[in-house]
C-alpha cells in the first residue's frame, strides 16, 4: 500500500488513541489530541501521569482503553514508543502513526513484526487532518 493510501486509510478510521497526551496546551501531545477531537474522531488520551485531560478520562496505558482502537498516534520519546508498540501489537491495533521525533528504527521494526501498518516520522497527522478538512470544505 502506498504511503498516501495508508494515510487516507488511517484517517478514515474512527477510534484513535494518542500516547503522550499532555495537559500543557503548548505541547504537541495536547495539540495532536485536540486536532483529532476537533476533526470528529473518537480520541482516547494515554498518559500514566494524569487522570484527565480537559475533563476527558485519560488512560495510563493502551491496555486500559475500554474500546477497540483503530490507530495509535505516538507523541512520545522513541523508547516509550517502542514499549507502546509492543502493547499495540498484542492488542492487534492495526495502524500506528508515529509523530516526527517519536519514531526509531527499533519502533518501526517492532510495529512491522506485529504486522501493524505504520506511518513513521512524518508527515505530522495534524497537517493531513487540516488538508483533508480543507478538501471537504472546498466541495
Amino acid at each position: 500500500m502506498s504511503t498516501r493510501l495508508l494515510m487516507d486509510t488511517i484517517l478514515s478510521q474512527t477510534n484513535f488513541a494518542v500516547t503522550g497526551v499532555s495537559r500543557d496546551r503548548d505541547k504537541y501531545g495536547y495539540k495532536v489530541y485536540q486536532s483529532l477531537k476537533a476533526a470528529g474522531y473518537r480520541v482516547y488520551p494515554v498518559n500514566p501521569n494524569t487522570d484527565s485531560i480537559d475533563g476527558d478520562t485519560c488512560y495510563p496505558s493502551l491496555d486500559n482503553i475500554p474500546v477497540a482502537i483503530d490507530c495509535v498516534v505516538t507523541v512520545t520519546p522513541p523508547d516509550v514508543t517502542e514499549e507502546t508498540l509492543y502493547i499495540a501489537g498484542r492488542l492487534k491495533i492495526p495502524f500506528v502513526w508515529m509523530q516526527p521525533g517519536s519514531e526509531s528504527t527499533a519502533a518501526i521494526n517492532s510495529a512491522r513484526a506485529f504486522s501493524l501498518q505504520v506511518i513513521a516520522g512524518g508527515p505530522c497527522i495534524m497537517v493531513l487532518i487540516r488538508q483533508r478538512q480543507a478538501k471537504l470544505v472546498a466541495y
